[in-house]
């Protein structure tokens, strides 16, 4: 027979239990929602994520909040871009005096450059995202080595997928006539994207959001795009839309849909996970530039 004794008890302990397994997990930063969701598809339950910049956030710009000083304290690993994307994030790291060990996924691409220095977008060609995940793997491996065929399986079959994911972008892109392959972009967060699959992006501001965009920059785009006979301009999750809308309508370009360059979207959103990102932005750019 359960006495009330006995009730209370296992009602406790459904209550503790969960508590207790979340905190037997690797507490684990990511700076931003791009690279917190290649974590979690690595970590899976081993690991608790949390993400700094969070979706639809721009990590370019973004100013962090004592409670992340609070997670990076605790954090065993940090993930981070690198590239000069979170210029905020050492800052961080030395005030919240952190012990964790700091990642960078950055280092193991070969970076573009442009006047401006390196292009922190590389996550944009999906055989970067590649790297980045075998690098996560590597890492939490080397902190958890209880999980190591835990983060090797579930490594192999996001790979998987990815490579799915590259041949379909390659597919999609290859139906687009090659002269109409060219659009109008917020910022130049595209260039890794253009590199791998043969999509001109053509963008006011440069590959930070950071910088301000003068007349005569906007003025140069208007007249690359009526003199490229530019099919349409997107605007990103990241970004203040007017300044793509302004281009579209001095120009007569169509407004494309939202492209995500920097950040997820909710959960709720068509970007939710990286794949569902770069699929809804190829989605996009076939619906514009078709025939």
């Amino acid at each position: 027979m359960l006495t009330r004794r006995s009730a209370l008890a296992l009602s406790f302990a459904a209550f503790i239990a969960p508590a207790m397994a979340e905190a037997q997990k690797i507490p684990v930063v990511a700076s931003f929602s791009i690279i917190g969701d290649l974590v979690r598809q690595v970590g899976g339950d081993r690991v608790a994520v949390t993400t700094i910049v969070g979706p639809d956030g721009d990590a370019h710009v973004y100013q962090p909040s004592p409670a992340d000083g609070r997670s990076i304290a605790h954090a065993r690993l940090i993930f981070v871009n690198g590239l000069g994307f979170e210029g905020w994030l050492d800052r961080l790291v030395t005030a919240a005096k952190s012990k964790g060990e700091v990642f960078t996924l950055g280092k193991g691409v070969t970076a573009r450059k442009d006047e401006e220095g390196q292009d922190p977008h590389a996550w944009q060609d999906v055989a970067n995202a590649k790297v980045y995940v075998e690098a996560i793997r590597e890492a939490l491996t080397a902190v958890d080595p209880d999980g190591a065929q835990t983060y090797k399986a579930n490594a192999d079959a996001y790979l998987a997928k990815l490579d799915a994911l590259d041949a379909e972008i390659q597919q999609a892109i290859a139906a687009i006539p090659q002269e109409r392959r060219r659009v109008v972009s917020t910022h130049d967060a595209f260039g890794y994207f253009a590199s791998r699959y043969g999509v001109e992006f053509i963008a006011p501001q440069g590959v930070s959001t950071e910088a301000d965009v003068s007349a005569r920059d906007v003025a140069k785009i208007i007249d690359a795009v009526r003199a490229h006979k530019v099919r349409a301009v997107f605007v990103e999750n990241v970004a203040d839309p007017r300044l793509a809308k302004r281009i579209a309508s001095e120009t007569g370009a169509q407004v494309g849909g939202v492209l995500y360059s920097d950040a997820l979207s909710d959960a709720k959103g068509d970007g939710a996970t990286y794949i569902d990102m770069m699929r809804h932005n190829v989605k996009e750019l076939a619906k514009a530039l078709a025939p």
